[in-house]
């Protein structure tokens, strides 16, 4: 029998902001700009601390797309003494490393100039391509266009920023669509041999959004999913499911790699309604699998030097610790 690994990561979910340009029809994260949609650098400070002494080793800062463009945002920005959210990341990610962990960035949407500004503090980074169909899930979220989107994506590769991205399943795509969009990742990773992991991540109806109706992909047809991404990209590519949102160990044969990110001290904030499994749970969910923990920064971009040199330090720490103390 081949002997399987599955990874993961233990990290501290950090979102900046819920303030967020886009309107899509199932997202229940984004607020209106108001008291509190800003997470105060002090609760930044102590969730960090809280997480370094829970063992973790990826800060995920995370927050809605272009959040200057909603009237009004300014004023919480500049309360906190910067001018723009991603200087406010970039404090925030320095202040992470400082404190002995790794971030890793989800912004949405940044040009090559912000990429650039984030990658010196950053052991990856990452943006859901979602799909490349035009859906009427995205009709008004400029943000989520494909071509700029896959743009992106291209821009994190001429960087050599070890990347993140994945498909949301169930929001009104086809099975072609998946296909394609599966297609469009490998095309570009192929060009800059960047990306790390692809998230397949279904669908959760959210109360109140427009699509709180729409029906929920079931497993048999996320295993499709797998099957199909797992024949279309290349294995150096792991295939992430989140361990919160599905019944995952009927999932694992189908050809998952990793289940991501998941804190023992914050909640999934973009679906607080699923909590996270203890990391002892995952070794039951794999079944005959073995469960190693990982970096938010893989192993062979490690070994490609793909970081700023000033993260050495702390990534040779880290991947020491949790390759001599924990398993």
């Amino acid at each position: 029998m081949e002997h399987r690994v599955i990874t993961y990561s233990r990290n501290v979910f950090l979102p900046l902001t819920t303030v967020c340009r886009n309107r899509c029809g199932y997202c229940s994260f984004r607020t209106p700009v108001q008291e509190g949609c800003l997470m105060e650098p002090m609760d930044v400070e102590r969730d960090l601390g809280h997480g370094v002494r829970m063992g973790c080793t990826e800060a995920l800062f995370t927050f809605g797309e272009r959040p200057e463009d909603e009237p009004g945002f300014e004023m919480f920005i500049r309360r906190v003494g910067y001018t723009t959210i991603l200087d406010y990341c970039e404090a925030m990610c320095r202040l992470a490393i400082r404190l002995g962990i790794l971030p890793h960035t989800n912004a949405g949407i940044l040009t090559y100039d912000q990429l650039e500004q984030l990658r010196p503090v950053n052991a990856s980074m990452g943006l859901m391509l979602e799909t490349t169909a035009d859906l009427p899930a995205h009709a008004s979220s400029k943000g989520k266009a494909p071509e700029v989107r896959l743009t992106m994506m291209e821009d994190a590769g001429k960087l050599r920023i070890p990347f993140t991205t994945g498909l949301l399943l169930g929001i009104g795509e086809t099975v072609a669509d998946r296909e394609e969009s599966l297609l469009a990742i490998r095309e570009i990773h192929r060009r800059y041999r960047h990306i790390q992991e692809v998230i397949l991540q279904n669908f959760c109806p959210k109360p109140g959004t427009p699509m709180a109706g729409f029906r929920v992909p079931d497993t048999g047809e996320i295993c499709a999913t797998i099957r199909m991404a797992r024949e279309i990209l290349p294995q150096e590519i792991a295939i992430q499911i989140a361990p919160n949102l599905i019944d995952t160990k009927k999932l694992i044969p189908c050809g998952v790699d990793d289940l991501g990110g998941v804190s023992p001290v914050t909640i999934d904030y973009v679906n607080p309604e699923h909590p996270w499994p203890a990391i002892e749970e995952l070794r039951t969910i794999i079944g005959d699998a073995e469960l190693r923990e990982r970096l938010c920064i893989y192993p062979q971009f490690i070994e490609r030097g793909w970081y700023d040199t000033g993260l050495q330090p702390l990534i040779n720490r880290l991947a020491q610790t949790i390759k001599t103390g924990r398993g």
